[in-house]
């Protein structure tokens, strides 16, 4: 009798679990029915404000990045997004009416942005950050879908996901859903100016930076939408550096114009953009106007903490002296494959190559971007404001792994640069890690 009460009591409670998943992901309430032609929500057709805004915003969102696959059509959708967990292969956002959003309304658009529904109302895999573009205004998603439905209809099916079995499924969806997302819209602060809040709406939303700058747990959650204390990408293995940390950044000491200076050319001073983020850049940021990115600068350096740095002498006090051997290895590496660039004592090229002496990236903990770049060389992103950004070639053909952890931790310990050194392990785990 107990075990058969024990039983019942179970079944009920897994009923009642699977009633408030269901209730929690398919209940949103949004009303689908309409025309599927570009409309407003007032209901007037799309002027060419309207367009010029979607395409703007659309631009904002990093959209075509993710929605571009390589060699393909632009927003054609088919790019697959890797994840630990399997392979996820972006949507067709072109107006056909087979393989795109042909058949969509501005609500079911709205609906994919607010709930993470697509047009049929399955729920959508989290490689699409609804968690961040469900603070987009309802206005905002308008025009973006009328921009989108303006577009060259393009044929093009989405490869099925590669997801590990069930992750894929719609019942894992909802239970991942119920546990990490939760619809919502920007909440303006009423102690901050109008300009701290378009720049918070940008970067929490359309821009989906805590995508990248916030650590993930174990199923693949980030954290809020406003957590910037940075973390280890999943699979690309380049570190999101936390916007929150000044240690980390410098955002606290620089100023709102190098910062927009950095966001619309990827360079500024002795800093540029590299990795995940020279794409940011490249298809996003540079397209910006100047007042949207001064509101970005303004919301994210009122997030960065003003932490103390260590000082030299007790950076120095806690170091190891390096190896002679390690030491001599480096500075030869150094001289013969980076000094031409970087110059002799480390200080740069104005407009060209970056200083090394004083570099903040240099000197990081994590050494993980260095290997990366050390490895596989990149170039800043091309903008409007240096179109021909100077590169680096890659060396994991030329530096095994004892060669760039010597030449690294020569030039983190050179030029008044203090930081441990860098291991030939280090490298290999890196190295590894891209199945190098």
């Amino acid at each position: 009798m107990i075990v058969r009460k024990t039983a019942s009591g179970l079944l009920s409670l897994c009923l009642l679990l699977s009633a408030v998943v269901v209730w929690d992901n398919w209940a949103d309430g949004v009303d689908v029915s309409g025309t599927t032609s570009a409309l407003t929500s007032s209901g007037t057709a799309s002027s060419a404000q309207t367009l010029a805004q979607g395409q703007y915003l659309i631009q904002a969102g990093n959209c075509i990045a993710c929605h571009t696959a390589r060699g393909g059509a632009p927003m054609a959708g088919g790019r697959g997004i890797e994840t630990p967990f399997g392979t996820v292969y972006s949507s067709n956002l072109t107006p056909d009416t087979e393989t795109g959003i042909g058949l969509w309304n501005a609500a079911h658009f709205w609906r994919a942005l607010h709930h993470g529904r697509s047009r049929d109302g399955r729920l959508l895999t989290p490689a699409f950050p609804y968690n961040h573009t469900t603070l987009i205004s309802r206005a905002d998603a308008d025009a973006m879908f009328a921009w989108l439905r303006s577009l060259p209809p393009v044929q093009r099916s989405q490869p099925p996901s590669t997801l590990t079995w069930p992750l894929g499924t719609q019942p894992a969806l909802a239970v991942w859903r119920s546990l990490y997302f939760k619809a919502g819209s920007f909440q303006a602060r009423s102690d901050r100016n109008a300009e701290w809040n378009r720049g918070a709406y940008l970067v929490q939303g359309l821009g989906h930076c805590a995508a990248c700058h916030s650590p993930r747990n174990a199923l693949g959650a980030s954290g809020a939408v406003d957590d910037l204390s940075g973390g280890l990408m999943p699979v690309v293995n380049w570190t999101a550096p936390s916007l929150s940390d000044n240690a980390q950044t410098g955002l606290a000491q620089a100023s709102l114009e190098d910062i927009q200076t950095l966001l619309k050319t990827g360079r500024a001073g002795q800093h540029h953009s590299s990795g995940p983020m020279a794409e940011v850049v490249q298809y996003s940021t540079q397209h910006l106007s100047e007042t949207d990115l001064r509101a970005m600068a303004v919301y994210l350096k009122s997030q960065t903490t003003a932490l103390t740095l260590p000082s030299t002498a007790a950076q120095s006090a806690s170091m190891r002296p390096v190896r002679q051997d390690i030491a001599s290895r480096g500075a030869h590496i150094y001289e013969k494959q980076c000094a031409g660039c970087h110059g002799e004592q480390g200080q740069g090229q104005p407009g060209a190559y970056p200083a090394l002496a004083g570099h903040r990236a240099v000197q990081q903990t994590d050494t993980t971007n260095l290997v990366q770049t050390v490895l596989y060389g990149g170039y800043p992103p091309a903008t409007a404001g240096n179109p021909r950004p100077f590169g680096m070639p890659p060396f994991i053909l030329t530096l095994d792994d004892k060669d760039i952890a010597a030449v690294l931790t020569h030039l983190r310990s050179q030029w008044g640069n203090r930081a441990p050194e860098v291991t030939p392990l280090e490298v290999n785990r890196i190295r590894a890690s891209q199945g190098s």
